[in-house]
């Protein structure tokens, strides 16, 4: 017979994983969306940079499952957005305001897929804990 006791919490263990790191991928994608028009403190100086979460995985010997976790959050090394507003504070000699390489589009986009993510991983300790219950009210019966 299998070792239901151990699946189960080899399930809940890998779903709760998932939800943490889709949680962290969340808030820095909240902190790209927030400060997608922000300037530079100084004149001339660089904004905010998009900030890209990744993932890691490692595997758990006690559970022999292998977890997710947000890993190193990187920053995005591509071009600033160039305005031309020489009337803002933040601009630089030539009159140009650099403004962060974050796309609100793209971070919704992205927001919407972490959602999903915890969603589904939601949906898994969910149907968990209904099975585990299931199973205790067998053993009662």
């Amino acid at each position: 017979m299998a070792d239901n006791g151990g699946d189960f919490l080899r399930s809940m263990s890998i779903a709760t994983s998932g939800l943490r790191a889709q949680a962290g991928r969340m808030r820095v994608i909240s902190e790209n969306i927030a400060n997608a028009d922000s300037t530079a403190p100084t004149p001339g100086a660089d904004p905010y940079r998009r900030k890209v979460p990744t993932f890691s995985s490692a595997l758990d010997r006690t559970l022999d499952a292998r977890l997710v976790a947000l890993g190193k959050v990187r920053t995005d090394p591509s071009a600033f957005r160039v305005k031309y507003e020489p009337g803002n504070p933040s601009a630089d000699a030539s009159g140009n305001v650099k403004y962060p390489n974050v796309n609100p589009l793209i971070e919704m986009t992205d927001m919407r897929d972490a959602q999903r993510s915890y969603e589904a991983n939601l949906n898994i300790i969910s149907a968990t804990r209904r099975m585990i219950q299931r199973t205790l009210d067998i053993l009662k019966a």
